[in-house]
């Protein structure tokens, strides 16, 4: 792999979960663990797919960044996250790639978590 490729990885990886630290606790969780086991499964793909997955990645960043800024700028209304997806957008994806958009949004939209979030008052060192 270049270095400039690794480079732009790893800086995108880093600037998601800085967005993320903007989100509900239970989201941010959520949306941690889901970039982590996505990057870790694109490391070795082609170059081809690789660019697809960072390009999607940088629209995720820039509309999540957008939204993170509106929700700051709005503080009376409830916080809003995530776009609807088209049902053409829907088409282009493969089989598996619909399955874990499902059990995304299944776990998203779970009324009962099955992780707990707790927010540490002590700082760590």
């Amino acid at each position: 792999m270049p270095v400039r490729h690794v480079s732009r990885v790893r800086a995108l990886y880093r600037r998601i979960l800085l967005l993320h630290r903007a989100l509900p606790p239970d989201l941010k969780a959520l949306g941690d663990q889901y970039v982590k086991d996505e990057f870790r499964r694109h490391k070795t793909v082609g170059s081809d797919e690789a660019e697809r997955f960072l390009q999607e990645w940088e629209a995720y960043a820039a509309v999540l960044w957008q939204q993170a800024n509106e929700n700051r700028h709005n503080s009376t209304e409830k916080a809003c996250f995530g776009i609807s997806l088209p049902e053409e957008r829907l088409n282009d994806f493969r089989d598996e790639q619909i399955g874990q958009l499902q059990e995304l949004m299944q776990e998203a939209t779970k009324p009962n978590r099955q992780f707990s979030i707790t927010e540490s008052r002590r700082p760590k060192f």
